[in-house]
């Protein structure tokens, strides 16, 4: 089961992934984000070396799942997929910052923004290791 098991949506009300407009908004959010942490001084020496197109698909899968999307995630655990990098408090602000930058940019209101974070935010826990 993966991280998010206590963040799903209600299967019965429409999921934030369809209400935001499914795998193509995800795509554009994702790709938003990225721009905006490889831009970033602070974090973008975590993304040296990476294959970007894999981390954007894993990233799409796992936002998707965040935010109801039928299609579940089957990606590593967060604490496994971060906890060699050693992320700061500081760079796991950084990202839900521009995380929610991406999202008005994008088009989403400032309460789907503040439900996005609120899901995102507690997962802190399996990111943060130093």
């Amino acid at each position: 089961m993966s991280d998010l098991a206590s963040t799903a949506a209600h299967p019965s009300a429409p999921s934030l992934y369809d209400q935001l407009g499914g795998e193509p908004a995800i795509a554009t959010v994702v790709d938003i984000f990225y721009d905006k942490v490889l831009g970033d001084p602070a974090l973008a020496a975590y993304f040296t070396g990476v294959d970007l197109d894999r981390l954007k698909r894993h990233q799409r899968r796992f936002i998707a799942q965040a935010l109801g999307a039928a299609r579940p995630y089957t990606g590593r655990s967060l604490r496994t997929a971060h906890e060699h990098l050693s992320i700061t408090e500081d760079a796991f602000g950084r990202v839900v910052e521009h995380l929610a930058a991406s999202l008005a940019e994008a088009g989403a209101d400032e309460s789907t923004i503040g439900t996005v974070a609120g899901i995102l935010t507690p997962l802190r826990e399996h990111i943060v290791t130093a």
